[in-house]
C-alpha cells in the first residue's frame, strides 16, 4: 500500500516515514501544499496523511481541490489545532479522519487501517487467487499446505499482482506503484523481486506462477486458468 505524507515538519515527516515503512507501507514525502496537490492528483496513492498548515496551499484547500477533481483516496488530516470547529472544517472539506498533534504512532496506524478499509474499493483483510492466500495483516503468503512471511517490497508486489490477477503489469508501473515516481532505484530491481517471489511460490508448491512478457511486464496466473 502506497501513502503520501504531506507534512512540512521534516522531523515528523521522517519519523512517519520510518514507522510506516517498518509496517510495510511505501511512502512518498512532500513538504508543501503545492507538491501535495500535484502528487495527490496522480492517483498513485492508497492513502494520504495531510498536515493542514503547510507552505503554499494549505491542507484544507488541497483536500477540497482533489475532491472536486474526483480523487477519492482516503485522507487523514494532521493539525496542531484541537478546536472542534477546525476539525469540522477539515472533515467538511473531504478528509476521512482527523488527528491532533502530538499523537501516538500506534493510534495513527490504527486510524490509517480504518480509513483505508472504508475506501470505495474496499480492501479485504485477505486476498485470494488460485491456491494462494495473502494475509494483509500478517504479510503471510500461504497455500493450504504451507506459508511464508513476505518482506516489505515482496508483500507490496504480491499484493499488487493479487489485486490484479491475470493482468499484465508493466515494469514501469511496478516502479511507480512500489518505489515511487521520484525514486533513484534502478528499474532492474523489479526483476530481482520477481525472482524472489517466484522462489517463494515454488517453495510453497503453488500452482500460481508469475509469467513474464518480454519487454512488457509480468502477470500472475493460475494453472487451472490455462
Amino acid at each position: 500500500m502506497r501513502l503520501l505524507i504531506a507534512e512540512d515538519e521534516k522531523e515528523l515527516s521522517n519519523a512517519l516515514t520510518a514507522v510506516l515503512r517498518h509496517n510495510n507501507y511505501s511512502t512518498d514525502a512532500v513538504y508543501n501544499g503545492n507538491d501535495a496537490l500535484s502528487s495527490a492528483l496522480t492517483g498513485n496513492y492508497d492513502g494520504i496523511i495531510m498536515d493542514i498548515m503547510m507552505p503554499g496551499i494549505n491542507g484544507i484547500d488541497v483536500v477540497k481541490q482533489i475532491r472536486e477533481k474526483g480523487v477519492t483516496v482516503p485522507v487523514l488530516m494532521l493539525t496542531a489545532k484541537s478546536d472542534i470547529e477546525d476539525k469540522i472544517i477539515g472533515l467538511d472539506a473531504g478528509a476521512d479522519d482527523y488527528m491532533t498533534k502530538p499523537f501516538a504512532m500506534n493510534e495513527l496506524l490504527a486510524r490509517l487501517r480504518a480509513v483505508t478499509r472504508r475506501r470505495s474499493d474496499y480492501a479485504p483483510a485477505e486476498l485470494k487467487f488460485g491456491d494462494l492466500t495473502l494475509d494483509r495483516a500478517s504479510f503471510e503468503l500461504s497455500t493450504p499446505n504451507s506459508s511464508v512471511r513476505l518482506g516489505n517490497k515482496e508483500f507490496q508486489m504480491m499484493e499488487y499482482m493479487m489485486s490484479n490477477p491475470n493482468m499484465l503489469i508493466s515494469t514501469e508501473k511496478f516502479m511507480e506503484k512500489i518505489w515511487g515516481c521520484n525514486t533513484d532505484t534502478e528499474i532492474n530491481v523489479v526483476w530481482v523481486y520477481i525472482s524472489y517471489l517466484r522462489r517463494k511460490l515454488a517453495g510453497l508448491g503453488s500452482a500460481v506462477s508469475i509469467r513474464a512478457s518480454r519487454g512488457t511486464g509480468y502477470s500472475l496466473e493460475y494453472a487451472d486458468d490455462q
